[in-house]
């Protein structure tokens, strides 16, 4: 095993249900190619939350190892997917005026609005995971992408700041490196790379929205123009559905994830009284008749309800009339059969499964939902190491992977 540290970018998740590591390498255009996967159950993450460290430490060792072994490479450092219900976002402005008697904008002006709107004020205990540039506005006239040598007196910014828990965030990076001394180059929301994987240049700059369905949460990320617009994340997901099952139908957690695998769906379907299906008791009692139509119910009205607040809070912003490249869903809630037909009836917006676009590799797999947020922090590493430093004169080539990171 070798270490090719100057062309190697591994991108980690350690997720509710999986953790999933990927390595790729890049060429000398920056251009990606998967070299290795690895991937184990995750047996130590509850809502999306670290709650047995030995365990988690175990798992990701396993998902390490099978993507070094398929690639002969050995891990140093990740790209770290970071998710959770106390990830938040919001859009601030900082403005500068120009100074200068010819009043032509110059980069140091662009520095000083970026540095005067990153100036804010965040809860106590969290700290800033991205900080992403969006369109500039001269004396007024918004949607500008490069104001530099334009003519005026007052030069603003918005930038959309995505921030969360400090203690939540380190807990699992100082996992990483005292157990395993990996390092964590850089730490990425969930949503932000699943949006990186599946979107293409079109569905960008048209305005879609990206829904990653996971175990524990559930991220979603709007963008518009090219830029990331709007995130969240919703603290509901895959595995509040098995409990919801398990407790309305009064059954173990395993038998609950087995019976929504199974027969799971998210609109019910029609004529289903009186359909029920029986379940065996693994402790020798007696079988478990289950009501097919509690069943449709319960977890119909659970995801329904997921959906529904991702409306709600796009319809409050205001940006829901943007999506005119509708609705992406990835993540493994994607699988839940008539999904996308509840997500159209819910946003009145056309809805589709995403995959992976314009990257290379082995192993077809990799274009199941389950694996976008993985494959999303390949794309993020390769622009990241290519361009650590947002520099202007690249805007509109980074503009068009989401926006200009300008943290």
């Amino acid at each position: 095993m070798f270490n090719k540290e100057s062309n190697i970018i591994v991108g980690l998740e350690i997720g509710t249900s999986k953790v999933c590591c990927i390595i790729a390498e890049l060429d000398d255009k920056g251009v990606s190619t998967i070299i290795g996967i690895g991937q184990s159950r995750s047996n130590g993450v509850r809502k999306s939350e670290i709650i047995d460290q030995d365990r988690t430490i175990e798992d990701v060792s396993i998902a390490i190892n099978e993507a070094e072994q398929m690639s002969d490479v050995e891990v140093k450092n990740v790209y770290f997917a970071v998710t959770g219900g106390h990830i938040k976002a919001f859009t601030c402005n900082g403005f500068h005026p120009i100074h200068a008697a010819s009043k032509v904008i110059t980069q140091a002006d662009v520095d000083e609005v970026i540095r005067n709107a990153k100036t804010v004020n965040i809860p106590a205990g969290d700290m800033i995971i991205h900080s992403i540039r969006q369109h500039f506005i001269v004396d007024q006239k918004g949607d500008i992408i490069n104001p530099i040598d334009m003519l005026g007196t007052k030069l603003e910014v918005n930038i959309l700041i995505v921030h969360g828990s400090q203690s939540r965030i380190r807990t699992p990076i100082r996992l990483l490196k005292n157990q395993l001394q990996i390092e964590v180059a850089n730490v990425v929301f969930s949503g932000l790379a699943s949006s990186l994987a599946v979107l293409n240049k079109e569905q960008k700059e048209i305005g879609t929205l990206v829904i990653d369905l996971g175990a524990g949460t559930t991220d979603y990320v709007v963008t518009v123009d090219g830029l990331v617009k709007h995130c969240g994340v919703i603290a509901v997901g895959g595995d509040h559905i098995t409990n919801d099952l398990a407790q309305g139908l009064k059954l173990p957690i395993g038998q609950a994830e087995q019976l929504k695998i199974k027969f799971g769906v998210a609109i019910p379907p029609n004529n289903i009284q009186d359909k029920f299906v029986v379940i065996e008791n693994d402790l020798g009692l007696k079988a478990k008749t289950i009501n097919l139509e509690h069943l449709y119910l319960i977890m119909a009205l659970r995801i329904e309800e997921i959906l529904e607040l991702i409306r709600q809070d796009l319809q409050e912003t205001g940006i829901i009339d943007s999506l005119r490249g509708g609705i992406v869903l990835c993540g493994g809630g994607a699988r839940i059969p008539r999904i996308v037909e509840l997500t159209e009836r819910i946003f009145q917006l056309p809805a589709m499964i995403g995959s992976p676009v314009a990257i290379g590799g082995i192993c077809s797999a990799l274009k199941q939902p389950e694996f976008v947020t993985a494959i999303g922090l390949i794309k993020f590493a390769s622009i990241f190491k290519r361009e650590p430093v947002a520099r202007y004169s690249l805007t509109d080539y980074i503009r068009n992977i989401f926006g200009t990171f300008v943290k």
